[in-house]
């Protein structure tokens, strides 16, 4: 038996497992950090063993008295209804990734604290500016060719909402690319929606278009009607701090001279 304690945005996450198979993937994806002096804000204990490889994201969802199910063909969740602690049987590392995100997601989401979105972030110059897109638009290319400013995130973004600031943190769920420096968090400077293109330029949004683009870009699956609600809330918050910008961009670095000026 093995406990591992992490930080993830501002939460102290606690895993518990006896298979070397999950634990593995703890410590070669998230910052080990000693035992907490205050409780875990997040509680889990990891099995393998279950299911069936990876053949589609359907994920059915079960409400139950004092917990909710969430159940793929490759992974088991079972979780209290505050999301404080849950059970998670995966069959193999990459099912464990995608019930670690479907987790976290639901955390921070029935906390009101943020979202987590798909889509690449790098910093410059103490800002943050994340990519979305649709799949294949380059989320991980403008990753690439950001280098060597520090990367957040490559697929799933940690954003913090509140009414004071947006932030953004360093993720662990990766998709091929690794955290390239010691940067933890940083304020979102802007938002830009890829679309490869011959020629860069930026064409700047309305709040209420921006809304609707960022929609299906946040990782969620909702056990209820008020979970939407709440992505719906804190995505109205986002949009009315941060620009949503369209980026038409070559597939060289040159774009940062429009978005970082």
């Amino acid at each position: 038996m093995e406990i591992f304690y992490s930080l993830i945005g501002d939460h102290i996450i606690q895993v518990i497992s006896q298979s070397q198979v999950c634990m593995g993937f703890m410590h070669k994806y998230f910052p080990m950090m000693d035992p907490p002096s205050r409780q875990a804000d997040l509680i889990i204990y990891l099995k393998e063993g279950y299911g069936i490889p990876f053949y589609n994201y359907n994920v059915a969802i079960t409400q139950e008295e004092d917990a909710i199910l969430f159940r793929r063909a490759d992974y088991l969740i079972e979780a209290k209804t505050d999301y404080g602690y849950a059970v998670i049987s995966v069959h193999n590392e990459l099912a464990l990734k995608h019930a670690f995100m479907n987790l976290y997601s639901s955390y921070v989401v029935h906390h009101r604290w943020g979202l987590l979105i798909h889509s690449s972030c790098v910093m410059e110059k103490g800002a943050a500016y994340l990519f979305a897109g649709h799949s294949g638009a380059g989320k991980s290319t403008a990753a690439k060719l950001s280098y060597p400013r520090e990367l957040l995130s490559d697929e799933a973004t940690i954003v913090k909402i509140s009414s004071e600031q947006i932030t953004v943190y360093n993720s662990p769920f990766r998709s091929e690319l690794n955290r390239t420096g010691l940067e933890q968090a940083g304020p979102l400077a802007g938002i830009y929606l890829l679309k490869q293109s011959l020629h860069n330029h930026v064409v700047r949004l309305s709040r209420s278009n921006g809304f609707l683009e960022l929609m299906d870009k946040v990782f969620y699956w909702s056990p209820s009607p008020t979970g939407n609600v709440s992505i719906l809330q804190l995505l109205q918050q986002m949009v009315k701090h941060v620009a949503v910008s369209e980026l038409h961009f070559q597939k060289n670095d040159t774009f940062w001279e429009l978005i970082s000026s």
